[in-house]
């Protein structure tokens, strides 16, 4: 399976420093052994589609609405998404299960909506420092996981899995590479109990991998790749990652 690399910008960014980015980015990255994305503010959708035309770097949303149109103001719709050129997009990331009240269940509604749209979600689960510290890692992330299950069975190989220990987001701690790979190994197994196409659904760690521990942490048996934060916004660290998955 190939590795993947997306990068999350999250609340980040200008079209003038979003150029200067792209461009490195756009240079660097060449078709080959890996995936790579990036995760922008909606706003800059527009401006990824221009500029990475042709690369070998996939446009990624950061969110999408659970329905399809209506009165939904703020909301953005998958089939919104695909006319910028969206082929990912993060679903239930943490900070949206924390800021905004998230359910499991409409994280589920969510990844729903994109595969009807034809783009890949990116399902987000993880567990906070108080779960891990009271031995919870592991019911939190399976319960997480088994409302996607539940709701997209049917079509469970189209998606990307992300596991994000909340207490390692941003925080510069980052999990152990034996701690992101004993969970990854949890999150593999549900998986393999769920389908029959587990081995194509590659499993991202996300808790603040840089360049500097992305090679351990990627050489781990369980980990399929990165969703990589602070260090995307980078183009010379998102780089040294990306050339580390490769």
């Amino acid at each position: 399976m190939k590795k993947r690399i997306f990068g999350n910008w999250k609340m980040n960014g200008s079209l003038a420093s979003n150029a200067a980015l792209l461009d490195a980015l756009a240079q660097g990255v060449q078709a080959g052994a890996c995936d790579v994305a990036v995760c922008a503010p909606a706003p800059y959708l527009a401006q990824l589609q221009a500029v990475l035309a042709g690369s070998a770097i996939g446009i990624g949303a950061q969110d999408l609405s659970a329905h399809t149109e209506g009165a939904y103001t703020g909301e953005v719709s998958g089939a919104m998404l695909r006319e910028f050129g969206v082929r990912y997009v993060l679903v239930g990331h943490s900070e949206r299960r924390q800021y905004h009240a998230e359910s499991d269940e409409l994280v589920a509604r969510k990844a729903q909506a994109a595969l009807a749209c034809g783009i890949t979600p990116v399902v987000c689960v993880g567990e906070t420092l108080a779960q891990r510290e009271a031995g919870e890692t592991e019911a939190v992330v399976r319960r997480q996981l088994a409302a996607v299950v539940q709701v997209n069975g049917h079509c469970l190989s189209e998606i990307v899995l992300a596991y994000e220990p909340v207490w390692a987001i941003g925080t510069g701690k980052t999990a152990t590479p034996a701690q992101a790979q004993a969970v990854h190994a949890v999150l593999r197994a549900q998986l393999l109990a769920a389908t029959t196409a587990a081995g194509r659904i590659p499993v991202l760690y996300g808790g603040s991998m840089n360049a500097s521990n992305a090679s351990e942490l990627l050489s781990q048996m369980d980990i399929d790749g990165g969703l990589v934060g602070g260090a995307s916004l980078k183009a010379a660290d998102f780089l040294r990652i990306v050339a580390c998955a490769q």
